[in-house]
């Protein structure tokens, strides 16, 4: 069932995606060549807990009966989500994507940004400029009347007229109360098809996108999902409410690419 939210539960859920989007930026701070994703976790769970929230993803189960031990998930490279996170340093031209979610007040916030560690490829950027603007491609058409279809079209059309690959198995959602809610929001579909869009529904858009084909495989961990011909994959996910005839984008990249140019 889809649940609309009111004015308020939308601010409730602003509030809890700002603190993944602070999470993000603190992370931000200190990706460089020679860090672990470990130490990368013991600080986005840290600062998550002393802003007042849980770590949503830490202890989350899966179909297979295990729970995810982190806070967030650090997929790198050819890991297109959910990897876990380890005490391997990253190296210089390294990608890492980090998926992370709050529960604060009851709401839950969602978001995930693909860092580069040190200097990438040129092709490796590309891919992560093109998930990107996806991204903001389907948060533009994400209006009232239109259709999931839409948001999905929106991905894939860009992505895939590049040659890039747009995974199927793993999919946005609506957000609320709990992390995970109808409706699925997939990253590839048919203009003018699926559920309508309608004022009050707050969903995770999410492009997952891939260098070469959008095939995957799971890892042994029975967590991490890799492309399968080994080449990079990137991801980035906003939350949004369909707010006021327009689509409120309640997570923000803004301080994080700030860092980044910085550092450029």
């Amino acid at each position: 069932m889809i649940y609309l939210k009111t004015d308020d539960e939308i601010e409730l859920l602003r509030k809890a995606n700002l603190l993944v989007s602070a999470t993000l930026t603190e992370i931000a701070k200190i990706i460089r060549p020679g860090i672990t994703t470990l130490q990368m976790d013991s600080l986005a769970e840290q600062f998550i807990r002393d802003n007042g929230a849980v770590p949503t993803f830490k202890g989350f189960p899966n179909p297979y009966g295990s729970a995810f031990p982190a806070s967030i998930c650090t997929s790198v490279n050819d890991v297109v989500v959910h990897g876990i996170p380890n005490d391997t340093p990253l190296k210089d031209g390294d990608i890492v994507s980090v998926d992370c979610g709050t529960l604060l007040d009851g709401f839950c916030g969602d978001s995930c940004y693909t860092f580069c560690v040190g200097e990438v490829k040129p092709e490796v950027k590309a891919l992560l400029e093109t998930t990107k603007a996806a991204l903001y491609n389907a948060i533009e058409t994400a209006i009232p009347g239109k259709r999931l279809g839409d948001i999905g079209y929106a991905v894939q059309s860009l992505c895939e007229s590049k040659g890039y690959g747009v995974v199927r198995e793993f999919v946005g959602h609506g957000i609320g109360r709990e992390m995970h809610e109808d409706p699925q929001v997939p990253n590839y579909g048919k203009r003018g098809t699926g559920k309508q869009l309608k004022n009050g529904l707050c969903i995770a858009i999410e492009p997952m996108i891939t260098m070469g084909t959008h095939e995957i495989m799971m890892k042994e961990d029975r967590w991490s999902v890799a492309t399968r011909d080994g080449r990079f994959a990137a991801h980035f996910e906003h939350t949004i409410a369909i707010h006021h005839g327009k689509a409120d984008i309640m997570s923000s990249f803004e301080q994080i690419e700030e860092i980044e140019r910085q550092l450029n």
